[in-house]
């Protein structure tokens, strides 16, 4: 018997079973049946008895594979990460002459989103990805369901977890900042309130802690984990069989909906301190010009790390004009994975600081080159001499450690010269 294999959108064929009606099971069975062959032209069968036949077919999702690494990526997350290293190092160790500074907040920020970065450029591209077409077994075995799923080997849906913990414990630390910001600008504290810390710390790295359980319960299946994560690369599952956007997946509820309203709450402490900081201060000795460069570079500075470039995400899902999608899409990439860099630009490079240490090293290696002066005259051995002596000498009357009408004979050049 030859039986047509039935055409499944985005899918291809697993595996499948040559099978008969059993009547007393009332089930169909393999029993008197095995397969003969397959191929584009069908999918033939053969039984040693008469009764009803069918073929049941298992199918596999296939997967479009895209290249998750471009040179924007790896450049920017490279440079975030060198960023990201030299802040956290430069807040710890001066972390005692800035007693003003949320140290604790601003290192653990960085801290999140420097493993975020390490694991997606390292690990988000799936070690065991699906690339072959499956080749049917030659045991004629019935399939346990329509839909075949990989089960799961570990390592992706590990880098999943993290990613996902490493990330919203970016986005909680940020909250996290913009409430103390809020808290110093409303109350006009120098120092961060009493117990202040405590609660930062149980809050920033265990609410996400929360989040990731709770998906991973809800959603996780050892035998079906691209119910969780996405088998293209190792992140939240997001779209669904016909490669739309599924709101039931994890990424929607997961990761979108709370990182959404971390965002909404960053925007409105932004929008305070703007509002706040932007009122006409009578007491102002700078110029104007000065007083407004300062305020922009602060507000810029907070929309930085409070991650509000990641609000372009949310405006790729719902954008449907190519165009528009293709520049908040390279706008998105380049903010996103520079943001490490902007960081150390912001709250790192321009530090007092930083900038004492460097003048101070470049006045120390300015000092090092000492200027040379040389001379050049000519000697005439009496008044009605034919021959003329000329030559140029180093002058080193200036330098230290030589008298002032001392002259060193080395590098000279001497030229006689005659009629």
């Amino acid at each position: 018997m030859l039986f047509k294999p039935t055409a499944v959108p985005n899918a291809s064929l697993y595996d499948f079973a040559c099978v008969s009606w059993n009547y007393t099971l009332k089930d169909w069975t393999t029993y008197g049946c095995s397969k003969v062959n397959h191929s584009e032209d069908g999918l033939q069968c053969f039984c040693n008895h008469t009764t009803n036949f069918a073929v049941l077919m298992s199918f596999r999702r296939d997967f479009k594979y895209t290249e998750v690494f471009n040179w924007i990526t790896i450049l920017g997350c490279s440079m975030s990460i060198i960023g990201l290293s030299l802040t956290i190092t430069f807040q710890m160790t001066t972390r005692k002459s800035r007693k003003t500074n949320p140290t604790v907040l601003l290192v653990s920020i960085c801290v999140c989103l420097l493993i975020f970065t390490l694991l997606f450029m390292l690990g988000v591209d799936n070690p065991h990805k699906q690339l072959d077409k499956p080749e049917i077994q030659e045991d004629n075995v019935l399939p346990p369901s329509d839909t075949h799923t990989e089960r799961d080997r570990g390592p992706c849906t590990a880098v999943a977890v993290l990613l996902q913990y490493f990330l919203l414990g970016t986005f909680t630390w940020n909250m996290l900042y913009a409430t103390h910001v809020f808290l110093m600008i409303r109350n006009s504290l120098a120092t961060s309130p009493s117990h202040f810390t405590g609660y930062t710390v149980a809050i920033g790295w265990g609410l996400p802690a929360v989040v990731v359980a709770l998906t991973l319960g809800i959603s996780y299946r050892v035998d079906d984990p691209l119910g969780y994560r996405q088998e293209e690369f190792c992140w939240l599952a997001a779209l669904g069989p016909k490669g739309n956007f599924d709101f039931k997946l994890p990424m929607f509820w997961g990761f979108l909906i709370p990182v959404a309203f971390m965002l909404i709450f960053n925007m409105g402490m932004l929008v305070y301190f703007v509002v706040t900081t932007g009122k006409t201060n009578p007491h102002l000795t700078s110029t104007r010009h000065t007083s407004m460069k300062k305020k922009f570079l602060s507000s810029f500075s907070l929309a930085v790390v409070l991650g509000l470039s990641w609000i372009l995400g949310y405006l790729l899902l719902i954008t449907q004009n190519q165009t528009m999608y293709t520049i908040l899409n390279i706008s998105f990439c380049v903010l996103t994975t520079t943001q490490g860099l902007q960081i150390f630009i912001l709250f790192t490079a321009r530090t007092a600081i930083v900038k004492k240490k460097m003048s101070s090293a470049l006045k120390s290696v300015s000092s090092v080159g000492i200027p040379l002066h040389t001379r050049k005259f000519s000697l005439w051995r009496g008044e009605h001499s034919d021959q003329v002596e000329s030559y140029t000498q180093l002058d080193t009357s200036g330098q230290p450690g030589e008298h002032s009408g001392r002259r060193r004979n080395s590098c000279n050049t001497v030229t006689l010269l005659g009629r």
